[in-house]
């Protein structure tokens, strides 16, 4: 079996063990549901649906996610680019991931000379989402997300930081979450749920837009930094002629 061969079958058992497990939990409590719902107290009743919507999630999530790797991997996955105001997106990113992580607290502090990012508005949250929701799933409850974006020590760049106060990472392991399907295996990932294709996509995407990402791990506190250019339609173009 070739390299190629030997990837595709990977990908293929990596996918199935993937959605087998929640499949396997949506049926299981829907069965004994369907079977023994007199019998089921309420309570029960609700911590049964409870879970069928959390596999749901995450059956929803690893489609998406799939969807975004496949797109990824073609020509068609198009990017629009426009002058955008990061802060109100950060802003409206925080939001959504604190509704899922209530008990979090999440510190936003955007440098006020900021300039506008010429992005594309989807792919940007995209990232900004994977990270902050990386933050928050793997770090304790009631613990603080630091979100900070100042002038990066490159040249017409920003820098974008995501920091928590988890488990952390080992320095080996820095390369290797970024590759697909790859999970650090500590006490807390085995707790929590994944796929290991968010730091995959979120680096494709950060790459493509002509950006880059890097981790930095120590005493429990781990960062994840994205640098992207600054700039406007005038410098897109110029900079898309030159290529």
């Amino acid at each position: 079996m070739d390299t190629r061969e030997q990837n595709y079958a990977d990908f293929i058992s990596t996918v199935s063990h993937e959605l087998r497990t929640p499949l396997t939990s949506i049926r299981g409590f829907s069965q004994t549901m369907l079977q023994s719902w007199d019998k089921i107290d309420d309570e029960s009743k609700k911590k049964f649906l409870k879970i069928i919507e959390e596999q749901s999630n995450r059956l929803i999530n690893l489609v998406e996610n799939m969807l975004s790797v496949t797109k990824l991997q073609s020509s068609k996955d198009n990017f629009v680019y426009k002058e955008t105001n990061i802060k109100p997106l950060l802003e409206q990113t925080i939001s959504i991931v604190k509704n899922q992580y209530k008990t979090h607290n999440f510190d936003l502090d955007v440098h006020k000379n900021i300039p506008p990012v010429f992005t594309d508005r989807d792919k940007f949250q995209q990232v900004m989402t994977n990270l902050i929701e990386n933050a928050a799933k793997y770090s304790d409850e009631n613990s603080t997300v630091y979100i900070t974006v100042t002038p990066s020590d490159n040249p017409h760049h920003i820098s974008i930081k995501v920091t928590d106060t988890g488990i952390g990472i080992d320095e080996k392991d820095y390369e290797k979450i970024f590759t697909k399907f790859s999970r650090i295996d500590n006490p807390l990932t085995r707790k929590v749920q994944g796929s290991g294709l968010g730091l995959y996509i979120t680096k494709n995407i950060v790459e493509k837009m002509d950006g880059t990402i890097s981790v930095c791990s120590k005493d429990n506190k781990t960062t994840f930094e994205v640098v992207l250019p600054v700039g406007n339609m005038e410098d897109y173009a110029r900079a898309k002629c030159s290529q």
